[in-house]
């Protein structure tokens, strides 16, 4: 069936009716359609607003079957923004929720913008939160615009309560980009600084239970907490959350924010109140309540070291430190430091301890014992010595403790019970280092334990107690070189000198090198003060048996025993030859000195001649820096011996080591001593050998520096024009560096050559012949340089 047709549109003016009637004419041919109604209304925008209504209504009515079609919502949009700009409240928002109605669901995002729009701009904060109510059912996530809004018309009680639905959700996820932490936060500001406006929400047991949900900001939210009471009013109920949350919070961080506000709060208090007495006119002093406030204020910031001492146990009530540091913090209160050590050992756990909870044991019963009271200290150690420590040492330590505490009161009797009983052998034994065993069971093997009760018994013990204890020492193979150092001169204090040496070679027999140094040393000395010669060939044993295996680090001290007892009771070849041996024995570092210290002793007892041989061997095996010093002293002394050729040779085989850029005192040397020894020829000869020196360093460099630049243009052109050279670049390479270092080789000075005696009118040779042991210099009527060099 044809529906009606519409109406035609009669108006004010006849006249321009005839302007209308193509408009008309097809909407009637096309009462469905969109974009003819559309024309329509655009061409009647400049009319009258009743027309336009009226035409908007007419197009809404004709349209009732085209309500799905995207162009519909455009229609009632227009129509919307129509009504709005001609602020029609009531027409505006009825039309609005008669879009709603008339659009599906699909289409009403396009509608609501422009409607909440309108409502947040209405001077009626009710219309819009009702608006804003019915938006939240269809989209429930755009629930933080009605919070803001709520929270701008100061309607703070139900945007608490929205807010708290929100926090309660945890499907809900902020647009913002909030986290719920944040909007938990929020929560807390708004319902804490607004408690005359918030009535709906219990805010204790909501903050509360923030407190278990977000335990890493504790110190926040009871700062919130507090707030609330302060701005309620109720400042006693403040006081108990501040007071609350500093003994609950276990952060540093979070004590600080607490304990900062808690003082502000105070502070406030006490201001507030000195404000209000001086316009009461009433005098400070009298007033009992402000005192009251100053005192609370005083004893709050004197509390504070002992409640954040408080917070890092909470933290970690197994830190020993801490606890000792509480301990200090009762000084002057011996109730509380009894009851704080007393809290400290039932809470810290040996095993999960962080330092000694020994030394909580230890100080409690010396806190007893400071207070003299004996009784109690000894049965704190008592009880310390039955607790399961992770380390034996701890134990130990207690066992040791307690037994000094005994010999401080002159129990000396008491002191030898209590180590003798921690050294007994237990029931059940077990090895040192086995967790598995409980330290009851393993510390008759600590050395702490063993090494008081041996001075214990060597103070107040016989002779055989002692003795007994270092035996047992030995036998548990705990002793260190010091407790077998100890045990042999406490033999030796008895005059029981043949047990004080087996003592020694029992620690030599424990131990290896390089811990077996010191009893060796000890050994060795002992043995030759008390024998000297008497038993030289046992001593000869005991010297060559610690120098078996000796390493050259320790050789030293050792070797210069052993010359030392050849020299005083032995032969004086046996000495140099023991000084010989050394010089090959000991460390590089060393070697040096030890020459000296033979060439030395040489000449006390052979004579200065005798060392010529051990310079000439002394030159060969050192290096240059130490080879030259030694040149130096050979010429020198020849040279005081009248050896004036010999002194020369010497310098002229020196030279050959001391470049002149660098050894400038060797060459200053050598021409001073030509000055006083030498002639015109003999300073020219110096210096043409120092010219070819210096020219054999710079051939030398400059040699090194072509062949590495040679070695470097023949790899760059084998990089740029590979297989051009007609070998293999590698090849080629590998040759150049054998020459190279073939070359080098051949270049290099001989140093350690014998040196050859020369005369200073013969060209002085590069290498060296050996030194004879005797020689005398030409006499003056067998004219000058009239030997033979074969002669020396």
């Amino acid at each position: 069936m044809r529906p009606p047709r519409p109406r035609l549109c009669r108006f004010e003016f006849p006249g321009k009716l005839f302007h209308d009637l193509p408009y008309e004419e097809e909407i009637i041919r096309n009462p469905y359609s969109v974009k003819c109604w559309m024309r329509y209304i655009e061409f009647k925008q400049n009319g009258t607003m009743s027309i336009l209504n009226m035409i908007y209504e007419r197009a809404l009515k004709e349209l009732p079957d085209v309500r799905n079609s995207i162009p519909h919502n455009l229609i009632w949009l227009d129509y919307c923004q129509f009504l709005v700009s001609q602020c029609k409240i009531t027409r505006s928002r009825r039309t609005f929720d008669r879009a709603l109605r008339a659009l599906p669901v699909t289409q009403h995002p396009r509608i609501w913008p422009l409607y909440l729009r309108f409502a947040r701009n209405l001077p009626l904060p009710e219309t819009a939160i009702r608006v804003y109510r019915r938006y939240l059912k269809l989209s429930p996530e755009n629930a933080e615009e009605y919070i803001d809004y709520l929270r701008s018309c100061g309607k703070l009680d139900e945007a608490a309560v929205r807010l708290a639905a929100v926090v309660n959700d945890e499907s809900f996820v902020s647009k913002e980009g909030k986290s719920n932490y944040q909007l938990w936060h929020e929560l807390c500001d708004l319902i804490s600084q607004n408690p005359d406006k918030v009535n709906s929400l219990n805010v204790g047991a909501i903050i509360r239970g923030g407190l278990t949900r977000f335990t890493d900001q504790l110190g926040k939210l009871w700062c919130s907490l507090a707030d609330y009471y302060i701005r309620s009013g109720h400042f006693e109920k403040a006081r108990d959350v501040y007071e609350e949350a500093i003994l609950t919070v276990v952060t540093v961080r979070d004590f600080t924010q607490v304990f900062d506000s808690y003082a502000q709060f105070e502070e406030s208090m006490i201001a507030a109140k000195m404000e209000t007495t001086s316009e009461l006119g009433k005098d400070e002093e009298e007033d009992v309540d402000l005192e009251l406030r100053l005192a609370r204020f005083e004893q709050l910031i004197a509390r504070r070291p002992l409640l954040l001492n408080s917070v890092l146990l909470r933290q970690n009530p197994h830190n020993v430190h801490e606890w000792h540091k509480r301990v200090k913090l009762y000084e002057g209160k011996p109730r509380q430091i009894i009851n704080t050590y007393t809290e400290a050992v039932q809470t810290v756990d040996p095993m999960k301890a962080t330092g000694k909870p020994s030394s909580l044991w230890v100080s409690f019963a010396k806190f007893y014992e400071e207070n003299e009271q004996l009784d109690d200290a000894r049965t704190i150690f008592e009880k310390a010595t039955k607790v399961n420590y992770k380390q034996v040492d701890d134990l130990a330590g207690v066992w040791c403790e307690y037994g000094e505490m005994e010999l401080r009161h002159e129990n000396y009797e008491q002191a030898l019970r209590i180590l003798r009983k921690a050294t007994a052998i237990p029931s059940k034994k077990a090895e040192y280092f086995d967790v598995s065993e409980p330290v009851q069971n393993r510390v008759y093997k600590s050395l702490k334990v063993w090494s008081m009760l041996a001075d214990l018994e060597e103070s107040m013990g016989t002779f055989q107690s002692t003795k007994a204890v270092y035996d047992r020492i030995i036998d548990l193979r705990i002793a260190t070189p010091q407790i077998i150092i100890n045990y042999a001169m406490f033999l030796e204090e008895h005059n029981y000198f043949e047990e004080s040496f087996k003592a020694y070679e029992r620690g030599i027999a424990l131990f290896r090198w390089p811990n077996v140094y010191d009893i060796w040393n000890t050994y060795l000395t002992k043995f030759i003060d008390r024998y000297g010669g008497k038993k030289l060939e046992r001593a000869r044993d005991l010297f060559e048996q610690a120098l078996d295996g000796c390493p050259a680090k320790f050789a030293k001290t050792i070797y210069l025993l052993y010359a030392k007892l050849e020299e005083e009771f032995g032969l004086a070849r046996h000495a140099m030859a023991v000084y010989e041996r050394a010089t090959q024995a000991v460390d590089n570092t060393e070697r040096h000195h030890m020459f000296n210290i033979y060439i030395k002793r040489a000449a006390e007892i052979y004579g200065v001649t005798y060392t010529r041989a051990i310079y000439q061997k002394a030159i060969e095996v050192l290096p240059d820096e130490h080879s030259r010093d030694m040149c130096l002293r050979f010429a020198d002394m020849e040279s005081k011996l009248g050896e004036i050729d010999r002194g020369r040779a010497i310098y002229s085989y020196c030279s050959q080591i001391c470049d002149p850029r660098m050894t400038a005192t060797f060459w200053q040397t050598w021409k001073e001593f030509e000055i006083r020894h030498g002639n015109e020829d003999t300073i020219r000869e110096m210096l043409r050998i120092k010219r070819s020196v210096q020219a054999t360093y710079n051939t030398q460099v400059n040699f090194m520096s072509s062949q590495m630049m040679k070695a470097t243009t023949n790899a760059t052109i084998s990089d740029l024009a590979p297989g051009q050279l007609g070998l293999d670049d590698m090849k080629l390479l590998e040759q150049q560096a054998q020459q190279l270092a073939a070359e080098a080789e051949q270049d290099k000075p001989k140093l350690k050559e014998k040196i050859l005696f020369v005369r200073s009118v013969i060209h002085p040779p590069t290498h060296l012949a050996s030194f004879p042991l005797t020689s005398e210099n030409p006499t003056a009527d067998q004219g000058p340089y009239s030997q033979s060099v074969s002669e020396y």
